[in-house]
């Protein structure tokens, strides 16, 4: 893909549910240096979609965020993990929920995307997927998973749940969503929140990304990610459409967080939790890196 004048925009999370008085300064510094990777890769021409799974896929790896590595077990004892991504413009997605002991669940919902007719591959199948397409498995899970820097076994009831997510604007128009979480810690075995369900946790079309984080089940009845875009294209404000969907979110005692990206290159990082671990940056406007405020 070549270059173009065209403007891009980028929109990170690292999870909403931030503890007050917690030092995320570690987070906040992986966040930025992130941000500023993706945005160059964003303004040389890289696809939305390819930077979006590069972005989530760091996410997952680097063990800072409840998803891929930092994930907690479930209550069987093993840790379960969920992942989507979506294409705007083609509307292609894939996802995979409940998925045991692979280094990348976002980079396996792409191949679900790309390499088979469905768009959600759940348990035991979607290991078979990811396995027969010879995506990285985790070596020894005892020693692999790991809970987030500062966070420890005595305080994981304060921030309970997690994810994280990317959405952007290619130079060329295009936009995508991601979004990948290890889910609530504690869940009962087989719990699939809104992070792997297309519409509620991960939403891309030609105006806007949009990517959850939150109880994913109050995330879910309250229509998470389409919801927004749904009433972004009845003719809301980018802003007045997330806040009547967390505003819903809040309403049947949850709390949420949202990411977006529209076709202009507007970004709206809005939450209603304590607070939420976030980062953007455009062509137009300089990196921005937050927790609280």
């Amino acid at each position: 893909m070549s270059k173009s004048n065209e403007n891009y925009a980028l929109a990170l999370q690292g999870g909403a549910g931030a503890v007050a008085g917690r030092d995320y300064a570690v987070t906040e510094a992986h966040l930025k240096k992130l941000a500023e990777d993706c945005g160059r890769m964003l303004a040389g021409g890289d696809r939305a979609l390819d930077v979006v799974e590069h972005a989530v896929a760091e996410l997952e790896t680097c063990g800072l965020y409840v998803a891929g590595r930092g994930s907690a077990p479930n209550s069987a004892g093993y840790v379960e993990l969920d992942a989507s991504i979506m294409d705007g413009q083609s509307r292609e997605a894939g996802a995979v929920a409940a998925l045991r002991d692979f280094v990348s669940p976002v980079q396996v919902a792409r191949g679900v995307m790309e390499k088979t007719p469905h768009v959600l591959l759940a348990g035991n199948g979607a290991a078979a997927f990811a396995r027969s397409n010879n995506f990285a498995e985790v070596s020894n899970p005892k020693t692999y998973y790991t809970l987030p820097i500062g966070v420890t076994n005595d305080d994981i009831k304060d921030i309970a749940h997690g994810t994280v997510g990317a959405v952007a604007l290619d130079s060329c128009g295009g936009l995508a969503a991601a979004t990948s979480t290890g889910g609530t810690f504690g869940k009962l075995e087989g719990r699939i929140g809104d992070t792997p369900l297309i519409g509620p946790g991960t939403w891309s079309d030609e105006n806007l990304a949009v990517s959850c984080t939150g109880t994913g089940e109050h995330i879910i009845r309250a229509g998470g990610a389409a919801a927004i875009a749904f009433r972004y294209r009845s003719g809301l404000t980018l802003l007045d459409a997330i806040d009547e969907m967390l505003d819903e979110v809040k309403r049947l005692g949850g709390d949420a967080g949202v990411v977006a990206v529209t076709s202009n290159g507007e970004i709206a990082m809005p939450y209603n939790s304590a607070g939420m671990k976030r980062a953007s940056v455009s062509k137009n406007s300089a990196l921005t890196v937050a927790t609280f405020g």
